[in-house]
């Protein structure tokens, strides 16, 4: 018995050692949270300065070193990645796969992506929290539009008289904003939206001067993105070739195409291509552009929309692919055999109505030769939604079908328009008939 007394003894005085150990470990980390929030308070009582003077006033009045002032004062959050990749990027990949979804998949997928596009925007007010200089200025900054990695750009501002330059253009942009929430639209709002435009440039540009350094990796993967876009169909081998000495000993052509990969740069064959970032940036007008050069705008004979675009061989192929990633929407059919037989064709799609509205209703503007046809197809689509118990539907079915045999043949001298029952002298009237304005 008195053996069972001991034991239970000494259980007991593990027990108090476990629970002092604990109770030390909470005391510490609330010791942390303590200072952190201290920290955060007394940064936020002074005046903006440069870190390196707040760096100093804070060691002096804590009679700490330089190092452990800056450990206090300033941390940022890491950057939002999953699985290496950034969040963006996957939120668009999500929302092109829900397009295939349909009933319950489709609702609980898109809640799976607001809840994503949620705790992104949590982390990019916690990246703006942590950049004590600027973060009271919170509303005119979102008006600024700024994703993750221009806030870190933000974050690595230093200097006293650059934030004081940038705290300044915010603050005309909020007051012009504000100003012009209290009038018409006049000369005076034209002018003041003027203004928020020209102090939006002027802080992107000031943040623009503002450098990240890179690791070796980071400068391999930009080297692969520059090479792609301006040599479409190079080789891991080539691209490796092309680099500097010092990162060509940090690579090889393995590393190189596994890289290709996560930049979700499409290979085929081993052959590298992507669609350059400025064209992005154009997106609706490069595509216009391909439409009115080598895609097509039609409808069949059952009336059915229909809008494609089309290129051959290996680099065809490869574009389609971007072009789909890019656009999110359509229908890929990939090494197709051409009546002529020769080489391979591949097509990017478009036959749902709503893809086909979305696409010709943004690439409107910028068509040169095929801005008719666009129209047409808008129409049809519009009133095949709204209008079909209209008496005048059916005709007017006729008349679009008629004026697109003529938008995509009125080039051909030898075209039989009797056999399709076109009067051309009568093409006008058809297009006066329209039922929509664009």
């Amino acid at each position: 018995m008195s053996k069972l007394t001991e034991q239970m003894r000494e259980t007991a005085d593990k027990l108090d050692e476990v629970d002092e150990e604990a109770s030390q470990a909470e005391d510490e980390l609330q010791a942390v949270i303590d200072e952190t929030k201290n920290a955060s308070d007394w940064l936020a009582s002074q005046p903006l300065m440069g870190d390196d003077d707040l760096i100093k006033l804070f060691a002096s009045e804590r009679d700490i070193n330089l190092s452990q002032a800056k450990n206090s004062l300033f941390s940022y959050p890491r950057k939002y990645t999953i699985k290496g990749r950034g969040v963006p990027s996957i939120v668009k990949e999500m929302r092109d796969y829900r397009r295939t979804l349909k009933g319950n998949p489709k609702i609980e997928f898109t809640k799976s992506i607001d809840n994503l596009i949620d705790a992104y925007s949590d982390h990019l007010n916690k990246c703006i929290d942590s950049i004590h200089w600027i973060k009271k200025y919170r509303v005119p900054l979102q008006a600024m539009t700024l994703n993750e990695e221009q806030l870190y750009k933000l974050y690595l501002v230093k200097e006293e008289d650059k934030r004081r330059k940038m705290v300044d253009s915010l603050c005309k942009y909020w007051e012009a904003d504000l100003e012009r929430k209290d009038i018409s639209f006049n000369k005076e709002y034209a002018s003041l939206t003027k203004q928020m435009t020209n102090e939006k440039k002027v802080f992107k540009s000031l943040l623009k001067e503002t450098t990240i350094s890179t690791s070796p990796k980071d400068e391999i993967r930009k080297a692969i993105l520059d090479s792609v876009c301006y040599n479409p169909g190079i080789s891991a081998r080539q691209i490796h070739d092309q680099l500097p000495k010092k990162l060509q000993n940090r690579s090889s052509s393995r590393i190189i195409a596994k890289l290709a990969k996560d930049e979700n740069i499409t290979s085929v064959n081993g052959a590298y291509y992507k669609i350059n970032d400025e064209i992005k940036k154009n997106i609706w007008a490069y595509t216009a552009a391909f439409i009115d050069s080598d895609g097509y705008i039609t409808m069949d004979k059952n009336h059915n929309p229909r809008v494609g675009l089309v290129a051959t061989g290996n680099r065809g192929k490869a574009f389609m692919l971007e072009m789909h990633k890019s656009l999110g929407m359509g229908r890929l059919h990939l090494d197709q055999k051409s009546p002529q037989d020769t080489r391979l064709i591949n097509r990017l799609n478009f036959y749902s109505g709503a893809e086909i509205t979305d696409l010709l209703t943004k690439c409107l503007p910028h068509f040169k030769l095929k801005k008719n046809n666009a129209k047409v197809l808008l129409e049809l689509i519009k009133i095949k939604k709204e209008n079909k118990k209209e008496d005048w539907y059916k005709d007017r079915k006729g008349e679009l079908f008629k004026l697109m045999k003529y938008y995509n043949h009125s080039d051909n001298a030898r075209f039989d328009w009797k056999a399709w029952d076109i009067d051309i002298d009568s093409i006008s009237k058809l297009e006066q008939n329209s039922k929509m304005e664009f």
